[in-house]
């Protein structure tokens, strides 16, 4: 099989394909031939060597895939050669490949209306968003939530699933065309977050109160200004942030309000299972549609990094092999 290896951190380039055996699976492991596979701002992070938790060089980028369960080893017993999966909870081996190596436990069902590319969309990015919202925000019905950044992988994810759990749903986006998606996706309202006052209308047209719940992307450029739109007893959960920050934590203060960061890692093995249980369900329904952006071709790794950096994103990007 090729895989992407990667033999020293540092700048996209040090992603190379190279000719790797094909993977046996071991007790309770499965091998999955993958068919799409998902890209993460954290994994350029990892790549570049500035992340807190560093692999052991070298190594094979990535977490999120979908494909074909082409090989189980003994004692499997939820999953069986030729069925189309997801990877709920990353890999052994790495999914910047054509095959990757799992625990039984990190496949989940890919029902038939999603594309393999959908499916590489769920992992990390739906992932995030229902652990932002319910897990971290204790989002509850009838609240009103701002998804500040809703056209990437989380922030679309985000707002289907607060719409499908009936809250009001307001999102920003930084092109006419991400605004336009955000809206299809469900949000009630959708503002610029690159024009002036946009903040002050959204929250006017919640009836001027502040949003119960703010699931933030962008905390390094927004979180100061946050403060001062959540209601009596509002959350703001960080979820994505590029470098600090000077707030005043008197606006917290007057309104009683919470700040959590959040970080997918740091979910316990319970919360794990509730976060795919709920998302399983979701995708099963249909009020969860993961969103694709670019699809890049394995070998072009490096300019998957380089893209998914940019703003102006539009659902997930993914790699085919």
């Amino acid at each position: 099989m090729k895989a992407i290896r990667v033999r020293t951190f540092g700048d996209p380039e040090v992603m190379q394909l190279e000719d790797m055996p094909d993977l046996v699976p071991g007790p309770g492991q499965v091998v999955v031939r993958l068919h799409a596979i998902g890209i993460n701002p954290v994994e350029t992070y990892v790549r570049a060597g500035k992340y807190t938790r560093l692999p052991a060089l070298p190594y094979t980028p990535g977490v999120d895939g979908a494909g074909v369960v082409e090989a189980v080893g003994p004692d499997v017993k939820t999953v069986a050669a030729g069925a189309r999966v997801y990877l709920a909870a990353g890999s052994i081996t790495g999914t910047y490949a054509e095959q990757t190596l799992c625990l039984e436990a990190q496949v989940h069902p890919l029902p038939e209306s999603l594309s393999f590319a959908q499916g590489a969309a769920v992992g990390i990015p739906c992932a995030t968003a229902w652990r932002g919202l319910f897990q971290k925000a204790a989002a509850r019905p009838g609240e009103r939530v701002l998804v500040h950044g809703g056209t990437g992988g989380v922030g679309t994810a985000a707002v289907q699933l607060a719409r499908a759990a009936g809250l009001t749903v307001i999102g920003t986006g930084g092109t006419e065309e991400g605004r336009a998606l955000v809206k299809r996706l469900g949000a009630h309202y959708v503002f610029n977050h690159r024009g002036p006052g946009y903040l002050q209308e959204a929250v006017r047209c919640c009836g001027g109160d502040g949003f119960d719940v703010i699931i933030e992307l962008s905390a390094h450029t927004n979180l100061a200004h946050d403060i001062d739109a959540i209601a009596a007893r509002g959350r703001i959960a960080v979820i994505g942030s590029r470098g600090p920050i000077e707030i005043d934590p008197r606006g917290l203060m007057t309104r009683d309000g919470t700040l959590v960061g959040m970080s997918l890692w740091s979910a316990t093995d319970s919360e794990r299972r509730e976060i795919f249980a709920a998302l399983d369900a979701a995708l099963e329904a249909g009020t969860l549609l993961p969103q694709v952006g670019a699809q890049i071709p394995l070998a072009e790794a490096a300019r998957a990094h380089r893209e998914v950096m940019q703003e102006g994103a539009r659902g997930k990007i993914v790699l085919v092999p």
